[in-house]
C-alpha cells in the first residue's frame, strides 16, 4: 500500500467506539476494550511502519470514572494484563512509552506497572507511544499553571507550552476520532490548536490499516497555514523528533 506524500510526525488517536463494538454483538463492554488493546497493537505497529514519530492515544478519560463499576474495573485490570503482556514487545520494536494523566488515586500496584513499563522502554528511540490514562485536557493546562506558580514563574504561553505533559514531543499534527463522534471530548486542548482533524466512522476495534491510511491521505491534502496565508506558507521538513524529545 502506497503511503501518503506527507507523513505527519505526530498522530493522536481518540479510541472511541470499544463499547458499541460489544454491545452490537451482544457481549459485555469490557469484550470490546479488549478488542481495542488488539487494534492498539496494530495501529502501532503500522505507525511504526509508516515513519510515523510519535503516537498518542486516549485510553481512559478523567470522566471515565463515571462509567458503571464493573467497566472502570474491567478496564483497570486490562490495562495491568496488558502491560505484562504488550511491554516486551514494545520494547523489542523500539517504541519508547508514556504513561500521561494523573496518578494520584490510583493505586499502587497500578503505578508501579506504569512506572515499570516506562522505565523498561525508556532507552528506545524508532517511535514514541503516549498513553493518556486518567487524562483530561483542562487537567493538563491546570496542572501545568500550577507547576509554575508553585515555581513562582510568570503563566505565559511559552513556559505553559514547556510545562504540559506531552513537553517531551511536539504537538499533534493530526487527530483522528473513531466511532462517528465529531468532538474531541477534552483531549489534549492545548496541544491540538492548530492539528488537522479527522472523523471516522469506524468504530475503534474495527479501525485497521485501510481505515489509517484513509486518514493519512486526507492528512496529506490539507494545507497547513499555521495563521498564514497560502501564499506564505513554506514547505520545509521539521526537525527530527530526537532533537526535540526533552
Amino acid at each position: 500500500m502506497t503511503a501518503p506524500v506527507s507523513v505527519p510526525h505526530h498522530v493522536a488517536i481518540v479510541m472511541d467506539g470499544n463499547g458499541r463494538w460489544a454491545t452490537r454483538r451482544f457481549l459485555p463492554r469490557v469484550a470490546g476494550h479488549k478488542q481495542g488493546v488488539n487494534a492498539l497493537r496494530r495501529c502501532v505497529h503500522a505507525c511504526a511502519e509508516r515513519g510515523i514519530q510519535v503516537l498518542t492515544v486516549f485510553a481512559f478519560s478523567s470522566e471515565n470514572w463515571n462509567r458503571p463499576a464493573d467497566e472502570v474495573s474491567g478496564l483497570l485490570e486490562l490495562l495491568v494484563l496488558a502491560l505484562s503482556r504488550e511491554v516486551p514487545q514494545l520494547r523489542a520494536d523500539g517504541v519508547q512509552l508514556h504513561f500521561i494523566g494523573e496518578r494520584r488515586g490510583l493505586s499502587a500496584r497500578l503505578i508501579a506497572g506504569l512506572e515499570q513499563a516506562e522505565g523498561a522502554t525508556a532507552g528506545n528511540s524508532r517511535m514514541v507511544l503516549n498513553v493518556c490514562f486518567n487524562y483530561g485536557g483542562r487537567w493538563d493546562i491546570a496542572q501545568a499553571a500550577q507547576a509554575l506558580v508553585a515555581r513562582g514563574e510568570p503563566v505565559t504561553e511559552a513556559n505553559l507550552d514547556r510545562a504540559m505533559a506531552l513537553a517531551h514531543v511536539p504537538d499533534p499534527d493530526l487527530v483522528i476520532r473513531t466511532g462517528g463522534e465529531q468532538r474531541i471530548s477534552n483531549f489534549l486542548l492545548w496541544q491540538s490548536a492548530y492539528s488537522e482533524l479527522f472523523f471516522s466512522d469506524k468504530l475503534w476495534p474495527e479501525f485497521d490499516e485501510a481505515a489509517l491510511a484513509e486518514a493519512l491521505t486526507a492528512y496529506a491534502s490539507r494545507e497547513r497555514r499555521f495563521g498564514q496565508t497560502s501564499a506564505q506558507v513554506v514547505r520545509e521538513p521539521l526537525a527530527p523528533l530526537q532533537s526535540q524529545i526533552a
